[in-house]
């Protein structure tokens, strides 16, 4: 790992001032990293070329390259290169949790998602966002302007976490309206039903886009090491349970572990990338998998 993840951590970048001064370090401090580290290679401008696939035009393929590398690649044009990408975060009540030290879910999916729209309008694609609960909150249709990052940062740096997840039925009705095939990134803590979720997640990939689900855990959430005595609230629903966590720790991370594994089982059958990050990891993390997506793109 390089050095300037200790920059990109949450608690450095909590300290900060605005959502955009955060994005902007963490995307910067990746950069620099990244061009320092054994993931070089990346580009942070759009492709002019791409690796030859059967049953590409042969009209486009660049004969030149072919002469000097006797590798295949297809001329691409920037319309073709350029991506499509709408990122959606989950803002129920449950993203508003975090334990002590940590910064709540929702401000580190909300600041992930500022740096991937960041990044991306660096790379001159089009970048969207979406925020839900048990329905769409907000809703901005991908753009490649540079000032439409600015409408973007806005909802993230105000949004509030409320009201019950509904990821399947949100997730199903935002499929239906974006309009082209893209990328889309959706961070959540995935705290529903698996099969309801995967299904809207397949409704994606139906429609041609690539799809990236990033599960965003506190890290008690984890390992639940709450020590003695504890009161268990559920935000949503405002229910309570007193209990003893280390009673039921074993019982809880054995089911956590199954749920976290079929979960994953269940994006990978269908074509989903999943990646699973706590709040106390860097955002390195997350930015260095959209990157690997979106050179294989």
């Amino acid at each position: 790992m390089y050095n300037s993840h200790k920059y990109l951590s949450p608690e450095a970048v909590s300290s900060l001032g605005s959502i955009e001064i955060k994005a902007r370090l963490i995307v910067e401090g990746f950069m620099s990293g990244l061009h320092k580290s054994p993931y070089h290679g990346f580009s942070v401008e759009f492709a002019e070329h791409r690796q030859y696939h059967p049953g590409d035009d042969l009209r486009y393929l660049d004969w030149k390259i072919v002469g000097r590398t006797n590798r295949y690649y297809i001329k691409q044009f920037e319309e073709e290169t350029n991506l499509r990408c709408t990122v959606v975060v989950d803002s129920s009540a449950s993203m508003n949790y975090a334990s002590k030290g940590n910064i709540t879910k929702f401000d580190y999916a909300a600041c992930l998602a500022a740096s991937f729209c960041y990044l991306m309008m660096k790379q001159q694609d089009a970048a969207g966002l979406v925020l839900y609960n048990s329905d769409l909150v907000n809703f901005l249709p991908p753009k490649k302007k540079a000032s439409y990052l600015q409408e973007i940062l806005k909802i993230l740096g105000s949004a509030v976490p409320s009201m019950q997840t509904g990821t399947s039925d949100a997730l199903h009705k935002l499929a239906d309206q974006l309009p082209k095939r893209g990328m889309v990134i959706v961070i959540s803590d995935f705290f529903d039903d698996i099969q309801s979720i995967v299904q809207a997640l397949k409704h994606f990939r139906h429609n041609g886009h690539e799809v990236i689900a990033i599960q965003v855990l506190d890290p008690r959430e984890k390992d639940f090491d709450f020590g003695a005595d504890a009161n268990f609230k559920d935000i949503e629903t405002g229910e309570e349970l007193m209990t003893q966590p280390y009673q039921i720790k074993k019982s809880y991370t054995e089911e956590f572990q199954r749920f976290v594994i079929q979960l994953k089982h269940e994006c990978r059958i269908r074509g989903v990338e999943y990646l699973q990050i706590d709040t106390s990891q860097p955002y390195a993390i997350a930015l260095r998998e959209y990157l690997f997506k979106r050179n294989r793109q």
